[in-house]
């Protein structure tokens, strides 16, 4: 539940800010702690802003964090590697594949007790069944998105019911809305309908250019915000005129596009890291692995020649068979390279599923 209230708004990290209370769904965000379970990539609203990727933009996928989805034991793992206290279910709009939310929350729940806190970002939807099969199978908080264009119309719009449903269903409830540059009139005029109706929150996030957004971001006079960030210019300026300008029993919580990368992915990340480390890799600070990597035909028998030849300890080279490669310690490639015939490197990768190598160094 949302409790006490500010009326100022308090600088949080990297650029966010709070005025009142920061709602429950929130709190394991920032450490790391909270499973990103993307149910699917389908959605029928079509916003010119949607950040989601290529990969899975329109297309019924499931992800746990970085891992596609093949079973349930999938999203178990997945949260159990980043000692998942609660999970963030998202899309997409979830409330296309209803049968499929009910199912995954039913399945954390047994899984990981009541108290594994998850919240579902969704859209708009008809039915509204929906709401009471959301608080029978247990989930706590549930966060509706409206594109912009559909804010002046909030009175009158169906969303506000489900909203008041899902109150009186004992959901904690509140918005999850974009702030593009400028809207700071439209965004005071929400608030204040939102807080009428009861709504307790109400998240406010940094306008962003992904891939798949930029030329209509850009076609519509939107620039990024500086060389080394995501963010549109002037969103950060829009969030902070609204807090500062409000006085509401409902929180709002805007969250910066610096501490979703720099904060709370980072510290997922580092989460995993330490609980995915082999003995052949380094943790880097920002929890990325440090690995050394030859390329050749047969890395099972270099493995078995190295070990041999040259005393390496048999857990400080392995065979990647996903990658067809060996890794071995940086440290003992550094002194091997010059006395092997193949293609030898450091390597810097993340430590989640897809495992995205970040830079690569010859030797």
């Amino acid at each position: 539940m949302v409790i006490a209230q500010a009326m100022t708004p308090k600088f949080l990290e990297n650029g966010s800010l709070l005025y009142g209370a920061l709602p429950t769904g929130c709190y394991s965000c920032g450490p790391g702690q909270k499973l990103v379970l993307f149910v699917t990539g389908l959605c029928s609203q079509g916003c010119y802003y949607c950040p989601v990727s290529q990969k899975k933009m329109g297309v019924d996928v499931v992800y746990a964090n970085e891992l596609q989805v093949s079973s349930d034991q999938d999203v178990i793992n997945e949260a159990r590697l980043i000692d998942a206290l609660g999970t963030g279910i998202t899309g997409g709009n979830p409330s296309c594949v209803e049968d499929r939310v009910l199912h995954y929350i039913e399945l954390l729940k047994t899984e990981f007790g009541p108290e594994h806190h998850i919240h579902l970002y969704t859209s708009d939807f008809e039915n509204e069944r929906f709401i009471t099969d959301l608080a029978r199978f247990g989930l706590d908080e549930i966060r509706f998105h409206l594109p912009p264009e559909e804010w002046k119309s909030i009175s009158e719009h169906h969303i506000l019911e489900l909203a008041r449903s899902a109150k009186k269903q004992g959901l904690a409830t509140g918005f999850e809305l974009p702030v593009p540059p400028g809207l700071e009139s439209e965004l005071h005029e929400l608030a204040k309908i939102l807080d009428a109706n009861g709504v307790e929150f109400l998240n406010l996030n940094e306008f962003e250019i992904s891939d798949t957004n930029w030329e209509a971001l850009r076609t519509r006079g939107y620039e990024p915000g500086g060389d080394h960030t995501n963010a549109v210019k002037g969103s950060l300026e829009t969030a902070r005129a609204v807090l500062e300008g409000v006085q509401l029993k409902m929180s709002i919580h805007f969250c910066s596009s610096s501490f979703k990368d720099g904060v709370q992915l980072r510290n997922r990340i580092c989460r995993r890291a330490e609980n995915t480390k082999k003995p052949h890799e380094l943790i880097t600070k920002d929890g990325t692995f440090v690995k050394g990597v030859v390329e050749c035909q047969n890395p099972e028998e270099l493995r078995t020649f190295i070990i041999k030849e040259y005393d390496v300890p048999e857990e400080l080279a392995i065979v990647d068979d996903q990658k067809e490669r060996l890794e071995v310690a940086a440290w003992v490639l550094e002194e091997l390279a010059p006395l092997l015939d193949f293609d030898c490197f450091i390597t810097e990768e993340y430590p989640t599923a897809d495992r995205l190598e970040v830079e690569r160094l010859p030797l």
